[in-house]
């Protein structure tokens, strides 16, 4: 089979690669449908992943059909058309029976890591691919439901809901913003609606990307090189600032940006994946009584999420900008990679 190969920091190659084969009575080999690029795959590609061995194959996110099953898969078949989750985990473990699917205690690489598709095991940029734990790692997609819709239900829906929209404790009548309109950022948008705020803030530096954001369901949209940004938001709240800050950039100024902007009371929920330390300002935080939050998605919400997306109450397909097929998995990276002079959002390789 072929599939995208990371061949060290730089470089990628679309080559043919052995076939999966089954190793654990629970896996079942999948062959993919659809496929796309997360700005993780970004960063290892740059090299900022260190873990990650040459001659991985990458990618973590995607839908296929079952074309082989272990011993030990009882409630799946072969045909099944499924979604993959990003967290691949037992079900059985201590933190799996917590719902803390994100640190599986029975992976297949780190101990405690639930991502191990295109870091710890090969990945799903690829035309076969095998799952571990089937049974709790796959979804069957519902019938009408395009892989447009599907493949935002494997990491970047859930992330932008739970990391974002449920560890920020947003409530109803809240105000909320949401730094940073990429893909998770505008995930984290569009889920808030499911809990009523009052206002839905974007802000970023792209007009075109808040452009999009109203279209997600932002109420109002901030450009943050504007000198006065901090005052339009908090003109936007009765003057306090805002009861949820969520943080989708992954850098220490957007981070700093949301603990400015909460209100005495309020949460940060930090979702953008940092690659180095930021300051903590606690001698300022620590009287405002500020709530922080962070963590690596769960997809434990991924069923919930499937059920709204098949019944349209969430338009996932709207984040899908671009499309390619297998063999131009480079373009794609190359479109995906220069998104802001692309407009590009998410695309779908298949």
């Amino acid at each position: 089979m072929k599939a995208l190969v990371y061949k060290g920091p730089g470089h990628k190659s679309w080559e043919e690669v052995p076939d999966p084969v089954i190793q654990r009575p629970t896996d079942v080999i999948v062959k993919m449908v659809a496929t796309t690029i997360c700005g993780t795959d970004l960063h290892i590609l740059k090299g900022d992943v260190p873990e990650v061995e040459i001659g991985r194959i990458l990618g973590h996110e995607g839908i296929g059909v079952i074309t082989e099953l272990g011993a030990g898969v009882t409630q799946l078949a072969v045909g099944d058309r499924v979604i993959l989750s990003c967290v691949s985990s037992c079900g059985k473990c201590l933190n799996c029976r917590e719902g803390l699917f994100s640190h599986c205690l029975d992976p297949e690489g780190t101990p405690g890591i639930g991502w191990i598709f295109g870091y710890m095991i090969e990945g799903t940029q690829a035309e076969y691919v095998r799952v571990p734990f089937a049974e709790n790692s796959v979804y069957k997609v519902p019938e009408g439901m395009t892989d447009a819709e599907g493949i935002l239900l494997s990491d970047i829906l859930p992330t932008g809901f739970e990391i974002g929209v449920q560890y920020g404790q947003v409530h109803p009548g809240d105000i909320v913003a949401v730094i940073g309109s990429g893909p998770v950022g505008l995930s984290a948008v569009m889920t808030a609606r499911l809990y009523g705020p009052s206002r839905i803030i974007a802000i970023d530096l792209d007009d075109a990307r808040l452009k999009r954001a109203k279209d997600f369901g932002a109420s109002d949209t901030v450009n943050s090189g504007d000198k006065d940004w901090k005052e339009q938001v908090f003109a936007l709240t009765d003057g306090a600032g805002v009861d949820v800050a969520i943080e989708a950039v992954g850098v220490p100024l957007t981070f700093t940006m949301a603990t400015e902007l909460v209100r005495p009371g309020g949460n940060v929920a930090n979702v953008g994946v940092h690659g180095k330390p930021v300051e903590l300002r606690l001698d300022e935080l620590w009287i405002r009584n500020i709530n922080i939050s962070m963590g690596l998605v769960n997809t434990n919400t991924l069923g919930m999420l499937l059920k709204l997306v098949s019944e349209h109450k969430l338009p996932a397909d709207k984040f899908v900008t671009h499309t390619f097929s297998f063999d131009q998995v480079i373009e794609a990276y190359e479109v995906f990679g220069h998104a802001a002079d692309n407009d590009a959002l998410k695309v779908l390789i298949r």
